[in-house]
């Protein structure tokens, strides 16, 4: 018998899970009621107009995941979910929403071609402020999804049934990568991932309260960033706090040096007020052949995985510095801010 679980694995070898969330532009979620096939569209529920559309999304290229997601009403319920998250390439907090509520997933299939080809559903939709955590409990993909995650589905569930927090909904969700990390999670519709949760955590993220340098354990990046700038992000927020899931963010790499494996990346944040600030980092890349680390729990060897650590950052634009020091508000900001300036100027 295997008793191998290759998320035990990852966190006794100290991996470091940020820079693991997958850059996608748009994320089309589609209620289906469970078990769910290894081949994730072939699932029992899943019409054939369904599947052949992703396998032709596919085919094309295009930036788009499609997910199965349900919950503990979905097999009970006459109509089926459609959720599609889509991204604009600019300064942004996350993903715009549109909610479809169809008679049955048959109709799936059509309202999603409208929208891709014709921006026109054909369909009323709903937009709302509802926040959407995907819990990946897809257990025929890899069993630490299946033991871990459908167990934090559950604690997940009950923590927001007992919490003030409103307008969120909690998924169970087909296999969006990481299994190593499980139980893993993306909040929508910001689309930040998080990995190697427990109840604790999950309630600073629900909340937004508490110490925040839980993230530096549990946080594998945001899908709207390059995987490489993510390691920047986490570093500026675990100094901002909370107020940093208020800005809109956009991040480039401006040069690549392949030589000596380094990245030069910028990342410009607006605040709430709409005062910007564009911060240059300079990043190092290693890989984790020390670690010897197994991608899934079926892996038969050990995979190197790429990661980057920031060697270093800087406010690029001082002239905004001076700006944001007549704003009262934001002390850790400011802070760090300061912090910035005097190290580019020692």
């Amino acid at each position: 018998m295997n008793t191998f679980f290759c998320s035990d694995h990852s966190r006794q070898a100290g991996e470091d899970i940020i820079g693991s969330a997958t850059n996608h532009q748009t994320y089309i979620l589609v209620e289906c009621p469970q078990p769910w096939m290894t081949e994730t569209f072939n699932s029992k529920w899943v019409p054939e107009n369904l599947r052949i559309l992703v396998q032709e999304v596919k085919q094309a290229k295009l930036p788009i995941r499609f997910l199965l997601i349900s919950n503990n009403g979905s097999h009970k319920v006459n109509s089926t979910t459609l959720l599609i998250y889509h991204r604009k390439d600019e300064l942004g907090n996350g993903y715009c929403q549109q909610e479809f509520q169809l008679a049955s997933i048959e109709q799936v299939a059509t309202v999603v071609k409208k929208w891709l080809w014709d921006g026109i559903p054909g369909y009323k939709s709903q937009t709302t402020a509802t926040r959407d955590i995907l819990v990946c409990t897809h257990g025929s993909v890899d069993k630490c999804c299946a033991k871990y995650g459908t167990r934090f589905y559950y604690h997940a569930t009950t923590a927001v049934s007992h919490s003030s927090v409103e307008n969120v909904r909690i998924w169970k969700s087909s296999h969006f990568g990481g299994h190593r990390f499980a139980p893993t999670a993306i909040d929508l519709p910001e689309g930040r991932y998080y990995g190697v949760l427990d109840l604790d955590s999950f309630k600073s993220i629900l909340t937004r309260t508490g110490d925040i340098t839980c993230l530096n354990k549990v946080y594998r990046g945001c899908s709207i960033l390059p995987s490489a700038i993510q390691v920047l992000e986490r570093e500026i927020m675990l100094e901002v706090g909370w107020d940093w899931f208020n800005y809109k963010v956009v991040g480039r790499i401006v040069e690549e040096n392949l030589e000596n494996n380094t990245i030069l990346a910028e990342l410009t944040v607006e605040k709430p007020d709409s005062l910007s600030y564009t911060y240059r980092a300079s990043l190092s890349k290693y890989d984790t052949k020390n670690l010897q680390l197994r991608g899934s729990c079926h892996a038969k060897q050990d995979s190197i995985f790429s990661k980057y650590v920031v060697t270093s950052f800087s406010l690029a634009e001082k002239n905004l510095l001076r700006r944001q020091l007549c704003c009262p508000n934001e002390k850790n900001f400011t802070a760090m801010h300061e912090n910035v300036v005097a190290s580019t100027q020692g």
